[in-house]
């Protein structure tokens, strides 16, 4: 039988059960168990040293009730699973022909011990063609037909659980797309209302602003700021992920980073600390009404 798992999917699919719910070891057995139809569940072995090393990462925590101990997803494993999601879509698809292989073997078995029946009965047919059939005979018979639609009944749900594995891999994989796109738009929604904010302000701040979001604004020339990088090509090693939220986080740390360095390397007086202030309440507003709108 070929590996049910590849290396690594193993541990990412035991994220996915206990993103589900929270489950202690046996369970998760259990399930896996279910999962395959009953053709294939992993050992204590394989289980209970993946749960404890998820643990170890920070990705799952566990409470123990009743002797047992119950884990549960953390913040960590979920974004770990945001992340792969198409990943984890291929892996839906696996399990779902691995469950198709597993049912054609035992259709493959099934067709060979009917053979061989079948050629049995030939023989005992013809050596004893001439005899009456007894009840031995009629037994035989409905044995072959059993086998015969037991095998019909193996090849239909073994079609039916590849044709619906289809289905659901290619259903997972356009919502992980379309997740993927409502996050970057939403980025670039927030981006174009912080860059229409700061290009209608000058000074310092203003010019820190214009240089993070690549609108051009200049900087006061009492206080010339170290130009920054265009819009097009600002933070482009931020690649986009499935959370919106973590990905606009990602942009703001990006942000208050740039202006600390350039405060840090041309310094601040009280005026520009005052008018930076009041550049950053301003951008507040206007990213938190955006936001809302947005919700």
């Amino acid at each position: 039988m070929p590996p049910v798992f590849a290396h690594g999917r193993l541990r990412l699919y035991l994220l996915k059960l206990l993103d589900e719910a929270p489950r202690h070891g046996y369970e998760v057995i259990r399930l896996l168990e279910e999962r395959f139809q009953g053709l294939y569940a992993p050992s204590a072995g394989t289980v209970y040293p993946r749960l404890a090393k998820l643990e170890a990462e920070g990705l799952v925590t566990y409470a123990t009730e009743g002797g047992r101990k119950v884990y549960s997803i953390t913040e960590a494993g979920r974004a770990e699973l945001a992340d792969r999601g198409g990943e984890l879509a291929d892996l839906e698809l696996e399990i779902r022909d691995s469950v198709s292989e597993l049912a054609a073997e035992i259709r493959d078995d099934v067709r060979g011990a009917a053979g061989d029946l079948r050629r049995e009965m030939l023989a005992a047919a013809n050596a004893s063609a001439t005899q009456v059939e007894d009840e031995s005979w009629k037994a035989a018979k409905e044995e072959l037909r059993k086998a015969r639609q037991e095998w019909k009944e193996q090849a239909r749900r073994a079609k039916d659980e590849s044709r619906r594995a289809r289905e659901e891999a290619q259903q997972a994989r356009r919502q992980a797309k379309e997740a993927q796109e409502r996050a970057r738009e939403e980025v670039q929604r927030i981006a174009a209302q912080l860059q229409e904010q700061f290009s209608k302000t000058g000074g310092v701040f203003g010019s820190i602003a214009g240089a993070w979001l690549g609108n051009g604004a200049s900087a006061a020339p009492e206080a010339p700021t170290a130009p920054g990088p265009s819009g097009s090509a600002w933070a482009e090693d931020l690649a986009p992920t499935a959370d919106p939220a973590r990905d606009l986080d990602r942009l703001l740390d990006r942000f208050r980073d740039d202006v600390r360095d350039a405060a840090r390397d041309h310094g601040v007086t009280p005026a520009q600390l005052s008018e930076a202030r009041a550049h950053r309440a301003a951008a507040a507003a206007r990213i938190e009404a955006g936001l809302r709108t947005g919700a």
